[in-house]
């Protein structure tokens, strides 16, 4: 009996009878030129080519490939085609249920089919980055001696998620989220093919728009949606799918947002009003209409940085940092945990003690900048690192701060253009208020007017 039985007699139960598989299933690309996206994956010539045959050559390149990149974007689909095109046995394992014993059972077969049969296999093992390092380990006798053709997929940096030894033996392809316009295609494939809906709906404008955006660029979700709303309107008799009849199947109402109009700055506008407010309620309401809106959460962590610097400053030294962190987070996780992190920021920043002065000063000393107040650097600050540089004045009379008491030196730093201005004034609100204490102290020390004693 040959190993993939079960797998052919599911193809070929499928290819009868399109309806017993789901629309996701159905829509599963066949060959590369299907795939939707990934484009900078699929040009000629390209290692994804190569390893399916197509291009002089034929069939070449590594026994093992990463593909990297966030859920719903065609990782599965690229290694069932991979399989296809190359007339191999695919064989799927997740590692969140699949331990070392599966893996081991899959080799063997692998073995058994290559010899018995003269059959390739195509291992596709999901969610690799969830195997420990034994297990990860247990993979690299059949990627060495080609027993299989190992595809992996993960959504973590596979640089701090895989093993050294199964990273440099393996092609690293990342793969990026599907835009609009790609799951626009694979809609309308789905809603006019045979082996989808095949003409019997169509989909309302503003019905698109909000499978667009609650898909979060994620192609199983869409056509899931899609084809549960597709059912809900045949089984109403109408040949439309409405998007009152496609927020009822999927619960899930659609926000007033328009990613490109007014909408969209309007409400992020919102967002950082409300946190320099410290409206932490009002920040988490426009929060939320943003994510469920499908805005890009790239887009609200820039704006949570801006915000962290603009509106609390100095008054909290840790809001910044922490707002690089989530942006950070953000962009490693994606939809729909990076939900989590976008609030854990939102909340922090909208409590956080407020204060607009490092955004004022800088402010002023830019104004002062473009009205021309940008003064020769005084001699005793130029560099004199070179020869010469002595005879011309420079970096003479210059007094090292770390040689005098308190580490102040009574010496001029500004242009005599701008010397005495004062472009920072700091607040009394949460640390900043030891910058006030500070600020004035050091001032006074650095016209000479007070003695160094030594403390701050």
């Amino acid at each position: 009996m040959e190993p993939d039985l079960f797998t052919a007699a599911a193809e070929e139960r499928q290819e009868k009878d399109p309806s017993s598989s789901p629309l996701a299933v159905r829509m599963r690309p066949r060959t590369l030129d299907e795939v939707v996206g990934q484009q900078h994956l699929l040009k000629p010539g390209s290692p994804l080519r190569r390893l399916v045959g197509e291009g002089s050559g034929g069939p070449a390149g590594p026994s093992s490939v990463l593909l990297w990149g966030p859920p719903g974007i065609g990782k599965t689909t690229l290694a069932y085609v991979v399989s296809r095109a190359t007339q191999k046995r695919f064989v799927e394992l997740s590692a969140i249920t699949a331990g070392v014993k599966e893996v081991r059972a899959v080799i063997d077969g692998a073995r058994r089919a290559s010899g018995g049969y003269g059959k390739e296999t195509v291992l596709f093992l999901d969610e690799i980055h969830r195997f420990s390092k034994a297990q990860q380990d247990s993979l690299l006798p059949a990627v060495e001696n080609r027993w299989v053709t190992l595809i992996a997929a993960t959504t973590e940096n596979p640089y701090f998620s895989i093993i050294s030894p199964l990273l440099s033996r393996s092609l690293l392809l990342t793969l990026e989220s599907l835009t609009d316009d790609d799951l626009r295609s694979l809609m309308h494939r789905a809603l006019t093919e045979e082996r989808g809906l095949g003409g019997a709906v169509t989909l309302a404008e503003d019905a698109e728009a909000h499978l667009l955006r609650i898909s979060g660029g994620d192609a199983r979700r869409a056509l899931t949606a899609l084809e549960a709303a597709a059912g809900a309107a045949i089984s109403k008799g109408d040949p439309e799918i409405t998007l009152e009849t496609l927020e009822e199947t999927v619960d899930r109402a659609a926000v007033k947002y328009d990613r490109d109009g007014d909408q969209h700055y309007d409400v992020a506008s919102a967002l950082i009003k409300s946190i320099r407010g410290s409206d932490v309620d009002a920040a988490l309401h426009y929060l939320a209409r943003m994510i469920e809106a499908g805005e890009d959460p790239r887009f609200i962590a820039r704006r949570l940085m801006i915000s962290a610097s603009e509106d609390i400053g100095l008054a909290d030294p840790t809001a910044l940092p922490l707002a690089v962190a989530a942006a950070q987070a953000v962009a490693m996780i994606g939809f729909p945990e990076a939900a989590l992190t976008l609030s854990h920021a939102t909340i922090a920043l909208a409590l956080a003690p407020k204060s607009n002065a490092a955004t004022m000063a800088i402010s002023a000393a830019q104004a002062d900048v473009r009205n021309g107040l940008a003064g020769a650097v005084p001699p005793h600050l130029r560099d004199g690192h070179y020869k010469g540089a002595a005879k011309l004045g420079h970096a003479q009379g210059y007094v090292y701060p770390h040689d005098v008491p308190g580490g102040i030196a009574a010496q001029q730093y500004a242009p005599d253009e701008v010397k005495g201005k004062r472009y920072y004034t700091p607040t009394r609100y949460g640390a900043e208020a030891r910058y006030a204490d500070v600020v004035e102290k050091v001032r006074e020390r650095l016209s000479g007017e007070s003695p160094a004693d030594g403390r701050h």
